[in-house]
């Protein structure tokens, strides 16, 4: 079967597949009701301040206090879902979020609820949402095929998006007729049965965590990973070009409704329900598109559709005609962002998987929030149909760089981890002993000289994805053909990290390439500090 240069030629996935493996089908509907709780317990907290003096700007405080925890604990999340036994955390955080909503519900039940500390429980909730997303994120993979990623990537969506429907209306309804109190507990009900869940499952090949990485030097582990690594960054790019434009959407949805159609707030919902089951659709639909069309063209398309709805949401004050419009703007945001969230998923190694996905919920949380503040400015200072007719343009811009600066090709990338066998020093360094400087000599013919400068240009990006602080290649004055590569670690432990599970097989190929350049085996040197350790012959000496 013949098909364009980027698109799978196999039989499409199903949007179903992954619920067809039972832990992953337990666990997507345990989720499924933690998210309908979620929503639960965010209409219950605003319909509490409903009456409170400043009243509008204490509901807005209850999104603020659910959604700033997630962007200022993102990384640190990441950092802790990669360092310790990514089960563990979660369970332990979902019975965290179970004790913080039975205390929320025993305070409101008893009138001892005042707006700081229900805005100080709420945001403690947000500090859960934060520990739990990277590492759900980064255990998806753990439970699905490879092939079946970029489906359970959208189910995940079509999760988001049915709980955004069901779970105001429940609330709404449970709040009329027997108040907000049941509804926080129902909330705590949906965080024990997610916790429940978790206990029953158990993964076949447990993820091996030896000594866990030291908090800080994992934070910037993960950050060296993301800042060299070119397909990350692009990756990244691609959601921020999509998000900026497309968040004036949600943004200024609530005043389009109001100012342009006439409408109520059950309107407004109505306009909401619009985009959650385009969202839905779009979930359904992405593995069928992934096998017609390229990931490159797929984003020229979903683009096009999103800037047209923006254009139309803008301009048209036709009720009806916004209606269609916001079905496909919906089938785009989910395709978009589940099929970049999916790209990533399948390309982080293991041990840094948690870290990258959460800097990726960041940039794209980051770019909500700064992108709806933005358009926000530009309607209060233009107008509406300014704001939407300019991030319509700027939509449709993105789609067409999108074939100027495509997404990589990762087929064929072998991300399999690839173990080296540990130094072998006369010393015996403590582990937190650091900095060290690692220097490889190659002797290398001048008719291969160029050939393998080039080599190492891929060297160079593994060590420093891996661990390198600093790196270089240097010429030795003395001889000819004599090459010394240059990179400084933090500690022992992070090279000896580097050695035991941080490269991947493409690492591994690109070292191989640059050896069979060269003349012989590399020289191999490790200079520690001065009082780094002392020698085994020593040791043995003393005892």
């Amino acid at each position: 079967m013949v098909t364009p240069e980027g698109v799978t030629a196999e039989r499409p996935v199903s949007a179903f597949a992954p619920l067809k493996t039972a832990v992953y089908r337990n666990l997507w509907l345990a989720l499924l009701t933690a998210n309908i709780g979620t929503w639960m317990q965010t209409v219950g907290a605003q319909w509490l301040l409903i009456d409170e003096p400043n009243a509008s700007t204490l509901v807005a405080l209850v999104q603020t206090a659910t959604l700033l925890p997630v962007l200022l604990l993102a990384l640190p999340a990441g950092a802790l879902a990669d360092t310790f036994d990514r089960r563990h955390l979660l369970i332990s955080v979902q019975l965290f979020l179970v004790t913080v909503a039975v205390a929320l519900t025993l305070l409101t039940a008893t009138g001892r609820m005042p707006p700081a500390l229900l805005l100080t429980l709420t945001f403690a909730f947000g500090v859960g949402q934060a520990l739990t997303l990277p590492a759900w994120a980064a255990v998806i993979p753990e439970l699905v095929p490879r092939a079946q990623l970029r489906s359970a990537s959208a189910l995940g969506s079509i999760s988001v998006n049915v709980a955004r429907a069901v779970g105001p209306a429940v609330a709404g309804l449970l709040i009329a007729r027997v108040g907000v109190a049941p509804v926080f507990a129902l909330n705590a009900v949906a965080f024990l049965v997610f916790a429940l869940a978790l206990v029953r499952w158990r993964p076949e090949n447990a993820r091996a965590v030896e000594v866990p990485e030291r908090f800080t030097a994992a934070l910037r582990a993960g950050g060296r990973y993301v800042r060299h690594s070119p397909i990350v960054r692009r990756l990244l790019r691609r959601a921020l070009v999509f998000v900026i434009p497309a968040s004036a959407l949600w943004a200024l949805l609530p005043l389009v409704a109001s100012r342009r159609l006439g409408m109520n707030s059950s309107g407004y919902g109505l306009l909401l329900a619009a985009l959650g089951v385009g969202a839905i659709l779009g979930g359904l639909l992405l593995p069928w598109i992934r096998t017609r069309i390229t990931a490159n063209q797929f984003l020229l398309v979903a683009g096009a559709l999103y800037g047209a709805t923006l254009i139309v949401v803008g301009s048209v004050r036709s009720v009806p005609v916004v209606l269609i419009a916001l079905l496909p703007a919906g089938v785009a945001w989910v395709t978009v962002l589940a099929n970049v969230n999916a790209e990533i998923q399948l390309f982080l190694p293991g041990w840094v998987r948690a870290r990258g996905l959460a800097v990726y919920q960041v940039v794209q949380g980051g770019g909500q929030a700064v992108g709806a503040l933005v358009w926000g400015v530009v309607a209060d200072n233009t107008g509406l149909v300014t704001a939407f007719l300019a991030a319509g343009a700027l939509m449709l811009l993105g789609a067409v760089t999108s074939q100027i600066w495509p997404l990589p090709d990762m087929r064929g990338v072998n991300k399999d981890p690839a173990t080296y066998r540990p130094p072998l020093l006369a010393l015996e360094p403590d582990p937190r002993v650091g900095p060290v400087l690692v220097l490889v000599t190659y002797t290398v013919r001048p008719d291969r000289e160029q050939e393998f400068l080039n080599a190492m240009d891929l060297v160079r990006g593994s060590r420093q994805r891996t661990g390198a602080m600093r790196w270089g290649l240097f010429r030795v004055g003395e001889t000819t053909n004599r090459l010394v590569e240059v990179f400084l670690v933090p500690s022992w432990d992070e090279h000896l990290r580097q050695h035991g599970g941080r490269l991947t097989g493409a690492d591994h190929e690109a070292e191989e390439r640059a050896k069979q350049l060269a003349d012989g085996e590399p020289e191999v040197r490790h200079l520690l500090p001065a009082a780094a350790g002392r020698s085994m012959d020593d040791d043995r000496e003393n005892s």
